[in-house]
């Protein structure tokens, strides 16, 4: 919470009901949320967004833990709410615009060095086309700025399996940018990536 007011007091407020501490805590966290969501190719980013708060606010009450904890906490309700939308939207297909499967970039070990590099914009032009589980390890690590610990705990993976998930959607990455193809090869590479991405294994 970047907000002149401390995380403590801006939490307890909203604990208690204060609609003020409400009004921080979704202006300092929905645009990720949202852009976590969107990126991730949700139908309806925002209408999923405000489920999440939904649920960040019914659940706020019995909340514990320190600023970051909390990031983790509204992401592992956004994770769930995208792949409840999965579900619902295979159940019913639907036509989409196609606006090329948006997505995102790196993280961890040696990795973080790329991770740091990356910018939204670059991640999601870059990641086009990854596993979703992969795609989900690298937005929640690039775009939530979570550890590897927070989105195993998001995601409900081991450590280990974040890591190796991490690792394979690197490797890709840096297969793309080592091999363009038509679909990347447009894609600006941001400088330090190269570098940073070859001790990748």
């Amino acid at each position: 919470m970047r907000t002149g007011v401390a995380f403590d007091d801006v939490l307890t407020a909203a604990q208690a009901g204060a609609a003020w501490a409400f009004e921080v805590l979704y202006r300092d966290l929905s645009p990720v949320v949202t852009g976590y969501l969107r990126l991730h190719g949700a139908a309806e980013p925002d209408d999923l967004a405000s489920e999440t708060f939904l649920g960040v606010f019914t659940g706020l009450a019995g909340f514990s833990g320190d600023e970051d904890a909390l990031r983790s906490w509204v992401f592992t309700i956004a994770h769930r709410r995208l792949i409840d939308d999965w579900r619902r939207r295979s159940r019913r297909p639907q036509v989409t615009d196609d606006a090329g499967d948006l997505t995102l970039l790196p993280g961890g070990d040696a990795e973080d060095d790329a991770l740091i590099r990356v910018g939204t914009e670059d991640v999601h032009r870059m990641c086009a086309g990854l596993p979703d589980d992969q795609r989900s390890v690298l937005l929640l690590r690039v775009l939530a700025d979570l550890t590897v610990e927070q989105v195993a705990g998001v995601m409900g993976k081991s450590v280990g399996s974040v890591k190796a998930l991490q690792r394979r959607g690197l490797r890709t990455l840096r297969d793309r940018l080592e091999k363009p193809s038509e679909k990347t090869s447009g894609v600006r590479v941001p400088l330090g990536i190269r570098p940073a991405m070859t001790g990748v294994r």
